[in-house]
């Protein structure tokens, strides 16, 4: 992905992994691997440890320590009531930026084909 992907998806990566745990309960790896899977093949595993720690310090997640075949226990995170709600939230606000967002682009593909408007 180019730079300009990247800054867009440290503002927006907290609600992706909030999507993902409302789906199910993970661990840090399997959240991972389903941003892999789901087109975010550039995000690197710290930062996505890195922002659990901030969403568990926020309170938008239930952690329970679960045994591992290999090392220690593993973190699984489940989205709470909390986290539901900043994902309803996270939803909406891209839902609003996204509409605006379209209605811009919408605009400059009407000026370049129109170049007689301005």
């Amino acid at each position: 992905m180019g730079n300009q992907m990247t800054e867009l998806l440290k503002g927006t990566l907290e609600g992706i992994v909030l999507a993902i745990l409302a789906e199910q309960s993970a661990y840090g790896y399997e959240i991972t691997a389903q941003l892999r899977e789901r087109g975010f093949s550039d995000i690197a595993e710290g930062t996505v440890y890195a922002l659990l720690v901030r969403i568990e310090q926020k309170g938008l997640v239930e952690v329970e320590k679960v045994p591992s075949e290999k090392g220690p226990p593993r973190k699984v995170y489940s989205l709470n009531d909390q986290g539901r709600r900043q994902l309803a939230e996270f939803w909406t606000t891209w839902s609003a930026l996204a509409q605006r967002i379209e209605e811009l682009r919408a605009a400059a593909d009407d000026d370049s084909t129109n170049p007689g408007r301005n």
